[in-house]
């Protein structure tokens, strides 16, 4: 095997998966066999299954109703991550037994560098071999090892059971579909952008990395930056990790020590709120965390927990509230603290620059900052009126307008229809940049300069090939759509007679065409532009612009 390098965009990484973990935490504390059907609910969908319930057709993301109809004898238990992370305390210390340096990415996922043991092991293949031996003599576990250059790619091989050659990550990638970027955080991708990558034709992985990465971020922004470099097999981020202050390291006397979780959450929330706190004032955030105990005995504690994502207060506490429960309720037989805490720490063990963390201005509680923005809002309110400060609430609709609600500050900001709702007819992504204070008439003309229109089953007349606004004219050099809306169509179907207040209001027909100009003949510098366009009335407006 080519022996194993390291390169600051692509570290070498060994990863340990353990298969629907949140299932077999379950049972090693209900006490039911592997081979028991069961699934872990949250919000009545399920969260991971036994392989036994797949057999029966239950499946990740399914309403528990139909669940339990397709497996009628289902064991369920809810989601529950003290839970998940307290009996995988348990595999951690079996791994760390024969390797320093293991980063909880989550409960079921370690990493490690993959240098270290391959040297002591005989080589990676041999290291991954012997330590998923280790876990299962051990604990009794299943885990999958994988290998890789950059994380995500070894992610991606553990859930494979694959080992890629040293540089080969990009090769290995590039096959896969564009559907394994979910494994990424949440944080860092959402579904959209998945489903958008399909509608242009973009399937694979590979298809994804070969796009020009200027380019993803002008269309797509930020957020797919980070999944077009985990889908080329580069670090999510650029390696500009930072070493980080002695001085950022936070500590807590607990007098009298705690053996209770319960009773260290509060003080494990007081710590996260001040490290956060010190991070912001230097700019920085946290990406790979260290916690630390001291028993009144005298015993050290010490776990690190790598963040795919850059920590937030909230996701500090949890992490410092699991590894508690996981030092404190571990099964009898198995090693604990002799005594209570009396000190507790957090270190960030890597940071990087503020701007790696892209938070909510408004729902982001990164410290003080945040709440002297919240204070100025509040001010500006009791001076001038509660709608003088007003937040953007993204709902659902058809037009981009009517997915915009403004609701005062300090109310609710929940929107009245969840954005993933359907909506029959709505404009597909992305959405228009720049949208005016009002619509502009536009005409679109055909090859042979004469209208385009609509037919009564809302076909085009004829493939636009000219726009004319404000008495410029441009060629079209692509166009997609249309996209037909019929609006209170049943209007129409009522009987003659008076009429309620809700009927009054008319029906509406429109249809939307995006179409891409060539640049104006008259400005050598301008460039192409998208427009978004309506037909309504029986005439051509324009409504947004692509930028």
């Amino acid at each position: 095997m080519t022996p194993a390098t390291d390169t600051p965009d692509r570290p070498r990484r060994l990863v340990l998966w353990c298969p629907d973990w949140p299932v077999v935490a379950a049972a090693q504390e209900g006490g039911f066999g592997p081979l028991v059907p069961a699934a872990v609910f949250a919000a009545n969908r399920v969260v991971a299954c036994s392989a036994t319930a797949r057999e029966a057709g239950v499946r990740r993301g399914m309403r528990r109703r139909e669940a339990q109809g397709r497996c009628p004898e289902l064991l369920v238990r809810e989601h529950d991550p003290a839970r998940d992370a307290r009996c995988f305390e348990r595999v951690v210390l079996a791994v760390e037994a024969l390797v320093p340096g293991v980063e909880v990415v989550r409960p079921g996922l370690l990493a490690m560098p993959v240098k270290g043991p391959a040297r002591y092991f005989g080589g990676e293949e041999s290291a991954a071999e012997r330590l998923v031996d280790e876990v299962e003599a051990r604990i009794g576990v299943e885990c999958l090892p994988g290998v890789a250059d950059g994380f995500f790619a070894a992610v991606l091989a553990a859930r494979r059971g694959a080992v890629v050659e040293p540089g080969g990550s990009a090769e290995f990638l590039a096959p896969l579909g564009v559907e394994e970027l979910d494994q990424l955080p949440a944080h860092e991708v959402d579904g959209g952008l998945v489903d958008l990558l399909r509608r242009l034709g973009i399937g694979t992985l590979g298809g994804f990395a070969a796009l020009p990465a200027a380019d993803v971020l002008t269309r797509f922004g930020a957020v797919a930056l980070v999944a077009h470099r985990a889908a080329a097999g580069l670090e999510e981020r650029p390696a500009l990790r930072r070493e980080p202050p002695p001085d950022l390291a936070v500590t807590e006397q607990l007098d009298p020590p705690v053996e209770r979780v319960d009773a260290a959450a509060f003080a494990a929330k007081v710590l996260a709120d001040r490290l956060h706190a010190e991070l912001a004032e230097r700019g920085l955030a946290c990406t790979r965390l260290a916690i630390s105990a001291r028993t009144e005995n005298g015993e050290e504690l010490r776990r690190v927990w790598r963040c795919a994502d850059p920590l937030t207060p909230a996701a500090t506490a949890d992490r410092v509230r699991w590894q508690l429960d996981g030092w404190l309720n571990s099964r009898r037989g198995e090693p604990r603290p002799t005594a209570g805490i009396s000190v507790l720490g957090l270190f960030p063990d890597e940071v990087v620059g503020a701007g790696s963390l892209q938070l909510d201005l408004l729902d982001a509680a990164t410290g003080e900052a945040d709440a002297r923005a919240g204070r100025a809002f509040a001010r500006v309110q009791g001076m001038l009126g509660p709608d003088a400060v007003l937040t953007p609430v993204l709902g659902g609709g058809r037009d981009q307008r009517d997915r915009v609600r403004f609701v005062r500050w300090g109310d609710e900001r929940r929107p009245a229809l969840e954005p993933e709702h359907p909506w029959p007819g709505r404009l597909p992504a992305p959405s228009p940049s720049v949208l005016p204070e009002s619509p502009w008439p536009v005409d679109v003309l055909d090859a042979e300069g004469a209208p385009v229109g609509f037919t009564e089953r809302h076909r085009l007349t004829a493939a636009p090939h000219r726009v004319v606004a404000g008495g410029r004219s441009r060629e079209v050099t692509g166009w997609a759509g249309p996209w037909p809306v019929a609006e209170r169509w049943w209007v129409e179907l009522l009987a003659v007679g008076e009429l309620t207040p809700a009927s009054q209001v008319p029906p509406r027909s429109v249809a939307r065409v995006q179409v891409v100009l060539a640049p104006d003949a008259a400005d050598p510098e301008a460039d192409e532009v998208a427009l978004l366009l309506v037909h309504e009335g029986e005439r051509w407006w324009g409504h947004g612009a692509y930028r």
